[in-house]
C-alpha cells in the first residue's frame, strides 16, 4: 500500500477493507477516519458492483469518484475485500490504475493465504 504512495503521484492514503466494510489495514496520513473511510468504501464499491452486474458490465474492477479537490479510487480484491486509494488534485489516474494491479494481487494473495489456515503472511501495510 505504500508503495503506490511513493510510486504514484498525488496519492495521499491507502486502505485495505473487507467486503463487509471492516478496516484491514490503512495507510492514512491523518485527519480521515480509516474505519469509516473503510464502511463507506465498502458500501460504495457493492452498489458499483450491482450496479455493473445488473446493466451487463461483467465484474467490477474499480470504480473512481473525482471531487473537486481530488479523487477516491475503490478496487475489488476479489469478492472479499477492497482498496481504496484517495489521492489530491495532481493525481495520476491512469499510472494509478497501472501500478493498483500488481499491489491488488500480492493483497488478494495475502488475504487468501491468511485465510486458508497457512502461515502467517506479512502485514498487509507491507505490500
Amino acid at each position: 500500500m505504500r508503495g503506490l504512495r511513493e510510486q504514484v503521484t498525488g496519492v495521499t492514503d491507502t486502505a485495505v477493507a473487507a467486503a463487509d466494510g471492516l478496516l484491514i489495514a490503512a495507510d492514512i496520513a491523518g485527519g480521515i477516519d480509516p474505519e469509516g473511510l473503510a464502511a463507506i468504501a465498502a458500501a460504495g464499491l457493492g452498489l458499483a458492483r450491482r450496479t455493473a452486474e445488473a446493466t451487463g458490465r461483467g465484474t467490477l474492477r474499480q470504480t473512481v469518484t473525482h471531487g473537486s479537490q481530488g479523487c477516491a479510487a475503490f478496487y475489488a480484491v476479489g469478492e472479499t475485500a477492497l482498496l481504496v486509494v484517495l489521492g489530491d488534485e495532481g493525481i495520476d489516474v491512469d499510472r494509478l490504475h497501472e501500478e493498483a494491479r500488481p499491489a491488488l494481487a500480492r493483497i488478494d494473495a495475502i488475504l487468501t493465504s491468511a485465510g486458508a489456515g497457512r502461515e502467517p503472511a506479512p502485514a498487509v501495510g507491507a505490500v
